[in-house]
């Protein structure tokens, strides 16, 4: 009669308590006492499923969540992953102070609002789920193509325009290339009085299980507030909230 290999069966043992808190992440202290795991063995064989791409982490401290290609296999649940973008989004906001919301495509020349979180007081710019914003709103489609092929994006271009909604709105082929290239090498987009003089924006990918734009994180707050200087900081962060979704939900990063 065959018997259990040990390896094997902690490793299972791992994926089935991390997948018990799940989208929480796990600590790998909680995963050592809960499991009565030796400290060294359980680091081994977690590196091993984060290799695999079974299991995954941001460092030691921030826990430990189910992997990219487990979740694909398994096809995670859409309320898991609105669970996941609420909670993100959340904890976003808090940090910025302004309003941030997620949209997804809606048809081939819209972007509709599926979830948002604001926390901001007072006189503030706010949208409401399911409002939806043009295709060439700046922030948001470059976050959206600012990864894809750039025959592809001469061809949405071609088919849906660029409009200018201001002075400031780069609709220049030449000049977007440029800005789509410093998207891309940031992680994140910006438009700084492009959409509305009184407003600016900075948005970040989340990514689907093959690297793809699945959907887009973008926070706006009046341009007297979310001005040049504080662009940087804002974007960092929703850069990182994407990147974390992106983790959490079973998605791939793009290589550098």
């Amino acid at each position: 009669m065959a018997s259990d290999v040990p390896a094997v069966m902690n490793a299972v043992r791992l994926l089935e308590r991390i997948a018990r808190d799940w989208p929480e992440p796990v600590p790998s202290g909680v995963l050592i006492e809960d499991l009565e795991l030796n400290r060294s063995t359980c680091y081994n064989i977690l590196g091993t499923l984060q290799r695999a791409g079974w299991a995954a982490t941001r460092g030691d401290r921030a826990g430990w969540w189910l992997g990219p290609r487990l979740l694909a296999m398994v096809d995670t649940s859409q309320d898991w992953t609105r669970e996941v973008v609420q909670q993100e989004l959340d904890d976003l906001s808090k940090r910025l102070g302004y309003l941030t919301f997620a949209v997804r495509r809606h048809g081939s020349s819209e972007y509709a609002v599926l979830a948002k979180a604001d926390r901001a007081q007072g006189v503030r710019i706010t949208v409401g789920l399911g409002d939806t914003f043009p295709f060439s709103a700046p922030a948001i489609m470059r976050a959206f193509v600012a990864w894809s092929d750039p025959a592809e994006v001469d061809r949405l271009i071609d088919r849906n325009g660029l409009t200018a909604f201001t002075p400031e709105t780069v609709v220049d082929r030449d000049a977007l290339r440029g800005v789509l290239a410093e998207t891309r090498e940031r992680g994140y987009g910006v438009s700084v009085r492009e959409y509305d003089l009184g407003q600016s924006g900075v948005s970040a990918p989340v990514f689907d299980e093959r690297g793809r734009v699945s959907m887009v994180l973008c926070s706006l707050a009046f341009s007297s507030e979310l001005d040049e200087p504080a662009v940087t900081k804002a974007g960092e962060l929703i850069r990182e909230c994407g990147r974390r979704i992106t983790e959490r939900t079973g998605g791939t990063l793009p290589p550098p």
